[in-house]
């Protein structure tokens, strides 16, 4: 049967022979999804990296990955390479690094049906059009990646996926940083490409994209998988104490959190009929806000409605077109920080984390002690201090983002999507800890957001921006 990828006795070891995953078995099989469900570092995208064939040289792999036979692990770069795109496709973690940020989104998606599917130009962006106008990016053909907000870039690297038409289809998170339509929509989609004959295998810390997608479920921890079964089983009725935290620290099931002081400082930042737009095409009109130290004020809408813009805005990032803003007087401007929404574009790649934090305490004078003590505080194993950017996860990787911000003790952050990479478990303790936070240090938080469940648990009050950048 075509399409069919087995995985046996799977382990990864790092060079200092530390074990990253630790003997998976899995078989994934068309019409019938498999998802490997686990929090972030568990080992679940060195799966997904080994069946594509593109593990990191640092790395030693064991045991066997087949794709319809075929041996991927001990398999010549060239023969793995011939199969990219015809036998197997990935939708990757972080797509603004994996799109061209030199063409436009049309031509991203039109070179897979012209390059690989031997198209016509005419035919190829005929095609192209009519994939992005699916997943709701008619507009933005003209666009550059760095054009686009996170959402957008991840439905545009979902389009190419979708244009290559490949038997198995490799889907590592796509659902960060997608709204709940747009998720749903996400899971819609795979879904349907199972039930057309094609295996879809997707790495999620996200449980709501597991249930969508059915089929098969295992959930990893620590680079084993603790259990396994239909998804309907496992997600319901789940056997293993992991499983259980992991259903249990989804948002909407959040108790209250612990209530904080009411915020009475001085107001942060403030915006008055703020309006910005992009090349003609307004993003934000008329906006109001305001946030005092101590507050938490969640933003949230559609993808694309100008979230990000707005606290880009209010930090001075960027001139709005009208309206003005306020920070507090006499703040060093170091202590208006953010958060990014991809933190790999925040990091040098060829830093270690010690060394890039390093460098943050010589600068401003910082206790290496007060840096140390976030990292624990945060679950971050001080062996991943001695990593590079690109050999830790998406969820370690935005840890790390959020040590350093807040190390330089700031008076107002802007949190853009904090948690979307983490899984449910640690997205529960790096929310409590901003609210700490936000209560301890009078820190004022503007978090932005497509989780509603989310916003209601953690922030004082919600402002929601239309799709056209207006608030509500």
């Amino acid at each position: 049967m075509s399409g069919v990828l087995a995985i046996e006795g799977f382990r990864v070891e790092a060079a200092d022979g530390t074990a990253l995953v630790r003997s998976v078995d899995a078989e994934a099989r068309p019409g019938r999804p498999l998802t490997l469900l686990g929090e972030t570092g568990s080992g679940k995208s060195l799966v997904l990296a080994a069946a594509m064939g593109s593990l990191a040289p640092g790395l030693r792999a064991g045991g066997r990955v087949m794709l319809d036979g075929t041996e991927m692990l001990s398999a010549t770069p060239s023969a793995r390479r011939a199969l990219w795109g015809r036998r197997l496709a990935t939708l990757p973690q972080e797509p603004w690094l994996a799109l061209d940020p030199t063409m436009r989104a049309l031509g991203q998606v039109a070179e897979v049906y012209r390059l690989v599917r031997g198209m016509p130009a005419a035919a190829s962006a005929e095609e192209a059009r009519a994939r992005l106008a699916e997943l709701g990016l008619g507009g933005v053909a003209a666009l550059y990646p760095f054009q686009l907000s996170g959402g957008m870039a991840q439905r545009l690297a979902l389009a190419i996926l979708r244009a290559s038409e490949t038997p198995v289809l490799l889907a590592d998170e796509p659902t960060k940083g997608l709204d709940a339509d747009r998720r749903d929509e996400a899971g819609a989609r795979l879904r349907a490409e199972a039930e057309r004959g094609r295996t879809v295998v997707c790495v999620t810390h996200d449980v709501a994209i597991a249930r969508a997608l059915g089929g098969e479920v295992a959930v990893m921890l620590e680079g084993r998988v603790v259990e396994r079964g239909p998804a309907a089983r496992v997600l319901e009725r789940p056997s293993h104490t992991y499983t259980r935290r992991l259903l249990e620290a989804e948002p909407a099931r959040w108790p209250e959190l612990p209530p904080r002081p009411a915020p009475c400082g001085e107001v942060a930042v403030a915006a008055e009929g703020v309006c910005r737009g992009f090349g003609g095409r307004p993003v934000l009109c008329g906006v109001d806000l305001s946030v005092r130290r101590g507050e938490i004020v969640a933003v949230t809408g559609p993808s694309g409605c100008g979230k990000t813009t707005l606290g880009d805005v209010l930090l001075g990032l960027l001139r709005p077109d009208a309206g003005t803003v306020r920070r507090l007087p006499g703040v060093v401007p170091w202590r208006f920080g953010k958060l990014y929404q991809d933190p790999p574009s925040a990091f040098a790649p060829h830093q270690t984390m010690r060394q890039a934090l390093g460098d943050l305490a010589r600068h401003h004078g910082l206790a290496w002690d007060a840096i140390a003590a976030l990292v624990e505080r945060l679950r971050l194993a001080p062996a991943l201090l001695d990593r590079r950017p690109d050999a830790l996860s998406g969820g370690e990787l935005q840890r790390f983002a959020l040590v350093r911000v807040l190390a330089l003790d700031p008076v107002f952050l802007l949190a853009d999507e904090p948690t979307s990479r983490l899984d449910p478990i640690t997205q529960r303790e790096v929310s409590m800890l901003l609210g700490e936070l936000a209560g301890e240090r009078g820190l004022a938080v503007l978090l932005v957001t497509h989780d509603a469940a989310l916003a209601a648990k953690l922030a004082d009050r919600t402002l929601r921006l239309r799709a056209n950048g207006t608030d509500r």
